[in-house]
């Protein structure tokens, strides 16, 4: 082709259509001889569609084995990233900090979790449930215990970062490798808090990949036991639980997570607000009870909470509305969506409870625009549904009384 030919609309058509015409005819050719071969080495006493379909299997088999290596190997390339990246933290810190630090018992928390407490609370039927739950205190002082055999700072510095288990076998065990994660870097947290280490944390802001991975997998190992839990909880998930919270409320650490993960933070907010109101079991309390605990502790962090705060107010106004509807056309309703709504104003009382809380130290305030559109007609939408759901328009009420008063509290 001579420099600077430029071809015409019809020679490429016509390219174009010859290339398709020769992968087709290839592709004929290739099903033709695959045929004759299997023909040809066909063993006597099976026939040609016998013989096919052992090797198919045989080819799916071995393309089965190769899709769990490559996945088995991906972990393992994941779980090398965290551990370099928990060294690259602490690393420089061992070689600069060589002088003794404070006492192993003045860093351990003065909270102390106890799973045992938090697993006797969701043994029974259900209908008696309780928010003290034992992740409310979120020490995880276990942890720090370790460090106690340590003989100087250096020891100290080469482990505090032990190796990550990989192996797991069932879903609420995949948890292991995230929860591991975040525990060491906590522990790095803790120890640079007290003086011993000086931690270098701009690190995560280095490796969004691994920091964003190792929060998504937290995050779906979560919502895949919230979508269908099992009772009593085990020490496993509830430790998954207190790291998440404490991550989320450490100041320092939960900066550099919420630049990376916030969205898929937010996404997790949503799907246990979803679980909330879709969950149609006969003794599903317990469970709303676990879940709305787990948003009320999110919520402890001042930017969740806004996004909490205007997910919840968007649901609720959407169900207010319906209602109305409801009761305007003497339409059927969701009983058990009904039931389960009040989980939803339960947790935003208890938001706006702290958000009144911190206003009172503070100008910052939840002023967004769900709650302007939750506000607009609501006093039209308790007026008219009073009388047909009282409870209902007693707790919308409340809301709104506790959203005025945080404003007043304000200004």
């Amino acid at each position: 082709m001579e420099p600077g030919y430029v071809p015409r609309g019809g020679d490429l058509t016509a390219e174009v259509k010859g290339r398709r015409e020769n992968q087709i005819w290839y592709l004929k050719i290739s099903k033709l001889a695959l045929a004759f071969a299997i023909i040809r080495s066909k063993p006597p006493g099976k026939s040609c569609k016998e013989y096919t379909e052992h090797l198919a299997k045989l080819v799916s088999q071995q393309d089965f084995d190769w899709k769990s290596k490559v996945k088995t190997l991906e972990a393992e390339i994941f779980r090398l990233r965290q551990e370099l990246l928990l060294n690259k933290i602490c690393q420089r810190v061992c070689l600069e900090n060589g002088k003794p630090g404070a006492s192993t018992e003045t860093l351990l928390d003065e909270e102390h979790v106890n799973p045992m407490s938090y697993s006797s609370q969701l043994q029974d039927s259900g209908c008696d449930v309780s928010n003290d739950y034992a992740f409310e205190s979120l020490g995880i002082a276990s942890d720090f215990q370790e460090l106690e055999h340590t003989v100087d700072t250096s020891k100290r510095c080469l482990e505090i970062v032990p190796p990550l288990n990989l192996c797991y076998a069932s879903k609420e065990e995949s948890l292991t490798v995230p929860v591991q994660f975040f525990k060491h870097l906590l522990e790095i947290r803790k120890l640079s808090e007290g003086g011993m280490l000086q931690a270098d944390f701009t690190e995560l802001e280095n490796d969004s990949f691994t920091i964003c991975n190792s929060v998504s997998q937290l995050l779906d190992g979560l919502t895949v036991f919230y979508n269908s839990p099992k009772f009593p909880v085990s020490s496993s998930l509830t430790e998954a639980v207190c790291v998440l919270i404490r991550l989320v409320t450490d100041t320092k650490l939960s900066n550099h997570v919420l630049k990376k993960c916030f969205r898929k933070l937010e996404e997790f907010m949503k799907n246990l607000i979803q679980i909330i109101l879709r969950n149609s079991d006969i003794n599903r309390f317990q469970a709303l009870d676990a879940v709305s605990h787990t948003l009320v502790l999110l919520g402890r962090n001042n930017i969740l909470r806004n996004s909490l705060m205007s997910f919840l107010l968007s649901e609720l106004q959407q169900f207010a509305e319906q209602m109305l509807q409801a009761y305007q056309i003497q339409e059927m309703y969701d009983i058990t969506q009904y039931e389960n709504i009040f989980s939803l104003f339960m947790i935003l009382e208890q938001l706006l409870h702290k958000e009144t809380e911190e206003s009172n130290t503070s100008d910052s305030g939840y002023d967004g625009e769900e709650k302007i559109k939750f506000l607009k007609n609501l006093d039209q939408i308790i007026l008219h549904v009073s009388d047909e759901f009282p409870l209902f328009s007693l707790y919308l009420w409340r809301v709104s009384v506790l959203l005025n008063s945080a404003q007043i509290q304000i200004d």
